[in-house]
């Protein structure tokens, strides 16, 4: 049962491209790159974060907006410009002390599928490329950079009974 798969995660690993943002890269007339990020997803991270789930960025590209962004956020495992992403697997494990079993990595495309072979639940964003689609556990109903991010924290908010304690803050 997908609850309970989502109640012992203890790790989430994002993409960036295609999970973090819709997947488009802009660059503007002096050939620096920016990336937009949606808020909903920032604030799923920061409520994650203070429930005690950690999170970890794996991304193909290296970007200056990712790590602006992640300092906003306050991500401190960033690890990008990955030419094969289970490379890093093992010093997040090491870093953060969990298992692989309790991780999840949200991915889109490709280079994402090694990575969701060898953690605890794989999950993908809507639109995701159709071979990750078949390899993930989980699937978004929200599209990269639309919310996805936002639907899995809440999804492991839930699971783990921290839901409610979050919504009593807002209302």
């Amino acid at each position: 049962m997908m609850k309970n798969r989502l109640k012992g995660l203890k790790l989430l690993i994002l993409d960036v491209d295609g999970v973090l943002t819709n997947g488009s890269v802009i660059y503007n007339d002096k050939g620096e790159e920016t990336k937009v990020f949606g808020v909903r997803d920032g604030l799923g991270i920061k409520l994650l974060m203070e429930a005690g789930v950690n999170v970890c960025i794996a991304t193909g590209r290296h970007s200056e907006a990712l790590h602006h962004r992640c300092r906003d956020l306050g991500i401190v495992h960033i690890f990008d410009g990955l030419r094969d992403k289970t490379s890093i697997l093992d010093i997040i494990l090491n870093r953060t002390g969990v298992a692989a079993e309790e991780v999840a990595f949200i991915g889109d495309d490709l280079p994402d599928i090694a990575l969701m072979k060898k953690v605890g639940l794989a999950i993908a964003v809507a639109d995701a490329h159709a071979t990750v689609l078949e390899n993930a556990d989980m699937v978004t109903l929200a599209k990269g950079g639309c919310g996805a991010v936002r639907e899995v924290s809440e999804a492991i908010l839930k699971a783990q009974g921290r839901w409610e304690n979050i919504l009593e803050r807002f209302l």
